[in-house]
């Protein structure tokens, strides 16, 4: 849809279908590309930002907007992308892909998992599941047939995926070792301790401190990386708040993965990482490296999962 007013996006954030555009939108389920063209405060503003916050979540596309000098006079970002870019955007998004995963069963982890203190409180961590849900979607989109072994998330099943919901680290254990795949892709976040008891009844507020005895959780990749037979080609993910280098390739070596996505988190992601529509990765396997640049985690996800695709069909040859 070019142009996409900020009335349009609103509209389509709320579901609306007063009229034909509207309407069609919501009937449809083929992808929804917007580009976006507006006044530079109308796009500034929080109700914009949030529209197109929530429109991306459900996988809508954004080309744009452009900077630069706007029919009211004002400069700024606003102005619909030129129609050539947009063609070649088009072109790109649309050209057939191969389909480099055809039927090989690939398992995907994703977001945070919860464990238990009692029946309201958890330990847990800003997983939002968001990549690992957009690989799940891109190795769909390859033709793979897909287990998602999600964490507790709020995200819609990506088309033509098989989900499994878990909350602790033991159930996302149980589920991924039940069904490995051919290749394994642990983007979630697993917390590393659980709790040694968990109380059955509320834990009530008494002295001003309380003791908390924590034991270690399973290391799920760790262990299908090191399955004797039938192990997958494992791919890690590795969040950092400092040296990342370092700590991917102590993680790629440590536990004898085929590759790690090691991305920044913190201070240093500069918007990235949890929580966040996008993200930047730096690929790292035992000879060689690859950086993928920031970009929608629907669009690093697609690069990232040819890039496996290319990795395991070469580690395969190898064999």
């Amino acid at each position: 849809i070019a142009p996409a007013s900020a009335d349009l996006m609103a509209r389509l954030a709320a579901g609306m279908a007063d009229d034909l555009l509207s309407t069609l939108c919501l009937a449809s389920e083929a992808p929804l590309y917007l580009a976006p063209a507006m006044n530079q405060a109308m796009w500034r503003h929080p109700a914009t930002q949030d529209n197109a916050a929530r429109l991306q979540r459900r996988g809508v596309t954004l080309w744009g907007p452009a900077e630069g000098e706007q029919a009211c006079g004002d400069q700024g970002p606003g102005r619909m992308l030129e129609p050539e870019q947009l063609l070649s955007h088009l072109i790109k998004a649309l050209a057939p892909r191969e389909r480099l995963l055809e039927g090989l069963a690939v398992t995907i982890t994703a977001g945070p998992t919860r464990e238990g203190l009692d029946p309201v409180r958890f330990i847990s961590n800003h997983s939002s599941g968001r990549m690992g849900f957009a690989c799940a979607a891109a190795a769909a989109e390859l033709g793979a047939r897909v287990r998602l072994v999600a964490g507790p998330v709020s995200l819609p099943t990506p088309s033509g995926v098989e989900r499994v919901d878990v909350e602790s680290a033991e159930q996302m254990r149980e589920a991924v070792l039940a069904a490995p795949g051919a290749i394994f892709i642990a983007t979630a976040a697993v917390a590393d301790y659980r709790p040694r008891l968990s109380a059955d009844e509320k834990i009530k507020k008494g002295s001003e401190s309380m003791d908390l005895e924590l034991v270690r959780n399973p290391d799920i990749l760790a262990e299908v990386a090191a399955l004797q037979f039938g192990r997958p080609f494992c791919v890690g993910f590795a969040a950092e708040t400092d040296n990342l280098v370092a700590h991917a390739r102590a993680k790629l070596e440590g536990k004898g993965l085929d590759m790690v996505a090691a991305n920044w988190v913190g201070e240093r992601a500069e918007g990235g990482g949890f929580n966040s529509e996008e993200n930047a990765l730096e690929l790292f396997w035992a000879d060689g490296t690859e950086s993928l640049p920031r970009a929608p985690k629907t669009e690093l996800a697609r690069a990232l999962l040819a890039r496996i695709a290319e990795r395991y069909y070469r580690v395969k040859q190898e064999q």
